[in-house]
């Protein structure tokens, strides 16, 4: 499930910018960016972010804009210059632009140090509850989505319902069809000393084979738990893709026995709501 937030506050002199992307994920793989300063309480950040949200592939970036004074930051010559004269050479072999060159190598972490500058605990604190706020308006954001989803896939279950009503239509008439098409085949090969009550045995035997009562009542209660897992409080996108699972089983035994046209024509636009339905289970945590 996407999902989305910042915050950003003003502390001594700089601007202090957190930025929250997520995607669906099996797992909780959190991908967090901070400036050097801060690398030592990454531990604090992960933390909290994988306690406040659920699974998913979070991105999270803390940014910092000095509006005045910044902290004493140490360059290191030396290693700048090799990586420069390196990437210049490189720039050359392949007749590359050397325009951003000086910027680029400047960017690179080893070659920037902030001495012994160490947060203090107040700026601790306005990182993790500026972290928190972020945090709530990325589950402001999935919430959202999520009623979203909620109203397709109940829209698309309700559908299906509404189809497997409509095979009762068809049954009775399947039940003549067949009969008449294995007499039909019979009176092609001029089977005259047909014995009728074994005929009609048969056919009941062949029918019964052929009888999807037990389906439908399966795929009605595989659909009511659908619903039902959708209103738990708890995210059970894993739960509802295993019960598509067991609601695609069904509706592909009524294809196979059902052996009517109109019948299989629901079949199939009920499998065509399934496959939208698996689609957007993949957004569901």
């Amino acid at each position: 499930m996407t999902g989305y937030g910042k915050a950003s506050t003003n502390y001594n002199n700089k601007t202090l910018t957190i930025e929250i992307k997520t995607l669906n994920s099996k797992q909780t793989d959190i991908n967090l960016k901070t400036p050097c300063l801060y690398r030592s309480k990454e531990i604090i950040l992960r933390n909290q972010i994988s306690n406040f949200l659920e699974r998913g592939k979070i991105d999270c970036y803390l940014s910092v804009e000095y509006t005045g004074e910044c902290p004493n930051v140490n360059i290191n010559s030396n290693l700048f210059i090799s990586y420069y004269k390196q990437i210049e050479e490189l720039a050359q072999k392949v007749n590359a632009s050397k325009d951003d060159i000086f910027r680029y190598v400047l960017q690179i972490p080893e070659i920037n140090h902030y001495g012994n500058y160490e947060p203090t605990e107040e700026e601790i604190n306005i990182i993790t509850n500026l972290l928190n706020e972020a945090l709530k308006k990325t589950d402001e954001y999935r919430t959202s989505e999520g009623n979203t989803l909620e109203k397709d896939l109940l829209l698309r279950i309700n559908i299906i319902g509404k189809k497997l009503l409509l095979i009762d239509k068809f049954e009775k008439e399947r039940t003549s069809q067949i009969r008449e098409r294995i007499l039909s085949r019979l009176n092609e090969l001029n089977c005259e000393s047909i014995d009728k009550n074994r005929f009609e045995q048969e056919i009941i035997y062949y029918i019964e084979k052929l009888d999807i009562t037990e389906e439908k009542i399966r795929l009605e209660q595989h659909l009511d738990y659908f619903i039902n897992t959708m209103n738990t409080p708890k995210s059970e996108g894993k739960k509802l893709g295993f019960i598509a699972q067991e609601i695609g089983r069904e509706i592909n035994t009524l294809g196979s026995k059902s052996q009517e046209a109109n019948m299989q024509k629901l079949v199939v636009e009920m499998k065509d709501e399934l496959e939208k339905i698996k689609e957007q289970i993949l957004n569901v945590l």
